[in-house]
């Protein structure tokens, strides 16, 4: 089973290649702001790395939280929407075992459909101005 992993939590982003739980390929770049920017292009250089595509897929991990609004939103939006689009299996989990619990969820057939952030706090949204 192609396991991608995903992590948007702080400014160092994390994605990961996995088959079932064998790493194939892991990645980390500093994303900061440029998240939104460069998420998809990462997703595609670690598919390509590995002669992967999208459609090769058959189910994603990402981190829920708790940490930055921003970049929780923005990674695990992206994996809503590849999990959604490719009709597989999606689950979030957090903790130091995120990546090994969110793994064997899935090899156990666990899809979650549609996963929450926990931003480990409520959001500090401040009204529009006019």
């Amino acid at each position: 089973m192609l396991i991608l992993t995903i992590r948007t939590d702080k400014s160092e982003a994390e994605l990961g290649l996995f088959d079932d739980d064998h790493k194939q390929a892991y990645l980390t770049w500093l994303a900061h702001r440029q998240l939104a920017e460069t998420i998809h292009s990462k997703i595609d250089e670690i598919l390509r790395s590995q002669d992967h595509s999208l459609h090769n897929l058959k189910g994603i991990v990402a981190y829920r939280g708790p940490g930055s609004f921003t970049g929780l939103r923005i990674g695990i939006s992206t994996a809503n929407a590849l999990a959604y689009g490719l009709k597989i299996p999606i689950v979030a989990t957090s903790g130091n075992r995120w990546l090994e619990d969110g793994q064997q969820a899935l090899i156990g057939g666990e899809n979650q459909q549609m996963i929450v952030p926990n931003y480990g706090a409520p959001p500090h949204i401040t009204v529009q101005k006019k």
